[in-house]
C-alpha cells in the first residue's frame, strides 16, 4: 500500500517547521550569547565571544536554508504520474534492489534524507541533488538504476512511480 502523496508532503512540511522553529530558538540563544558579558574577551587568546558568533551566524544560515526549502514545498504542486511520465519532484518512487528490497522514496527540492513514516509506509525523502535523487530524476518504471552511495553501489530497477 502507498501513502497519499499529500499526507507525505504535509509530514515532511510539518517536520521541517519543527525543526525550523527548534533551529530558530537555538539561533537566538547563541546570538544572545555572543553579546553575553560573560564572553568578553579577557586577553587576546580568548575566543569565545567569537566561537559564539560562528556558531549564531551558523546557525542563522540554516534557519535560511529551512525557510527556503519550506517555500519549495508550499509551491511544489502534486500531480499523478503515468507510465510515460520520467521522475520528477513530487513523484513517490518505488525502488526494488537487487536482493529484492522494496524502497519508497518521495522526490523533494527540500528536505533531503528525512525518513517519514506515513499511512503505515517508511519513506524517504530525496532531493534531485542527492546521488539517489540524480539518479531516480528523468527515469521511468522499470528503468534500472546503477549509483554509488556512501553505503555502496545501490543497483535497483524502478517499480513504480506515482
Amino acid at each position: 500500500m502507498t501513502p497519499d502523496k499529500s499526507a507525505v508532503l504535509a509530514a515532511l512540511r510539518e517536520r521541517l517547521e519543527t525543526q525550523l522553529a527548534d533551529l530558530t530558538a537555538a539561533q537566538k540563544s547563541a546570538q544572545a550569547g555572543a553579546f553575553h558579558p560573560e564572553n568578553k574577551q579577557e586577553h587576546s587568546k580568548d575566543t569565545r565571544a567569537i566561537e559564539a558568533s560562528y556558531l549564531a551566524r551558523g546557525l542563522a544560515e540554516r534557519v535560511e536554508t529551512l525557510r527556503d526549502g519550506i517555500a519549495a514545498l508550499a509551491l511544489l504542486r502534486l500531480r499523478a504520474f503515468g507510465e510515460d511520465d520520467p521522475i520528477a519532484a513530487g513523484a513517490l518512487v518505488t525502488l526494488v534492489a537487487a536482493g529484492g528490497t522494496r524502497s519508497l522514496y518521495f522526490l523533494a527540492p527540500a528536505g533531503g534524507g528525512e525518513q517519514l513514516t506515513v499511512g503505515g509506509c517508511n519513506v524517504q525523502v530525496l532531493t534531485p541533488r542527492s546521488p539517489l535523487g540524480a539518479a531516480v530524476a528523468g527515469r521511468h518504471a522499470g528503468d534500472g538504476i546503477e549509483v554509488e552511495l556512501p553505503s555502496g553501489k545501490l543497483i535497483a530497477d524502478v517499480d513504480a512511480v506515482r
